[in-house]
């Protein structure tokens, strides 16, 4: 597929996809949703790639929500069926993907973008900006899986304050009520982003695949059932190389050369 609305850029180990509109401070429409809907199908099958960064191009946004515009355009086509083709693809492929998925918050993410934020396993944010639930200011309801990743993030009581309300989130709140997982000045976004990326792509990369499947699935889970699956996934994770080089570098008292497999 020709990306036009995003950048896809892949590095030892590290991809970066970054939505590239702008114009409307990288709005979503079908267009550049069917392009990070085939991105991020295509990173999680690419065996080479160990961890994902999600981002957006400059410096003011990160995402400004569902592309109104592109909403009249479907015009008279229920809302539904606009999320089951487009968002839900999208949002199923992050949590899904074998790989970590950072969001490197560098704007405002803004109703659907913000739900695109909480999508991924960490968001690293600029510490002066904000994100915002603002679906009620056009009479309607989070989508794009925030209902679902808001109460397990700040429970049931705040995230209904944030849906119903939809005020703007500084960073600093976010940070405290468990939002975002670390927020940087601005000018050390990247550099922190870059460190983080450099420890997942030498991480034992089969081995967070299982954590974060599990992770996914504690919540509809009794304990018996996380047991079963933390006995299945490390019978798994103790198979592979890097356990052996784990196990290794220990003994040796050295650094792990993980690679991936």
């Amino acid at each position: 597929m020709d990306y036009n609305n995003i950048l896809l850029e892949v590095d030892n180990g590290k991809a970066k996809v970054s939505l590239n509109r702008p114009e409307v401070f990288h709005a979503l429409n079908g267009a550049i949703l069917k392009e990070l809907q085939h991105a991020i199908k295509t990173l999680s099958e690419d065996t080479s790639v160990r961890v994902i960064t999600l981002t957006g191009t400059g410096e003011s946004a990160f995402c400004s929500g569902a592309d109104l515009k592109d909403g009249m355009e479907n015009a008279g086509k229920p809302l539904g069926e606009v999320l089951a083709e487009n968002y839900e693809p999208l949002i199923i492929g992050i949590r899904e993907c074998p790989k970590p998925v950072l969001c490197k918050l560098n704007g405002i993410a803004a109703g659907a973008g913000m739900s695109l934020a909480l999508a991924c396993d960490m968001i690293i944010a600029n510490d002066s900006t904000y994100m915002t639930e603002l679906f009620v200011g056009i009479g309607l309801m989070p989508d794009a899986g925030s209902m679902y990743f808001l109460p397990r993030l700040v429970g049931v009581q705040k995230a209904f304050e944030l849906c119903s309300t939809g005020r703007k989130i500084y960073m600093p709140e976010a940070h405290q009520i468990g939002l975002v997982s670390k927020i940087v000045p601005a000018e050390q976004l990247d550099q922190t982003v870059a460190e983080l990326e450099e420890y997942y792509a030498n991480a034992p990369t089969v081995a967070i695949a299982h954590m974060k499947k599990v992770l996914n699935e504690t919540y509809e889970s009794s304990l018996e059932q996380v047991l079963a699956m933390e006995a299945k996934g490390q019978t798994k994770c103790g198979y592979t190389e890097d356990f052996g080089e784990g196990v290794m570098a220990f003994l040796q008292k050295r650094k792990p050369n993980f690679k991936g497999a």
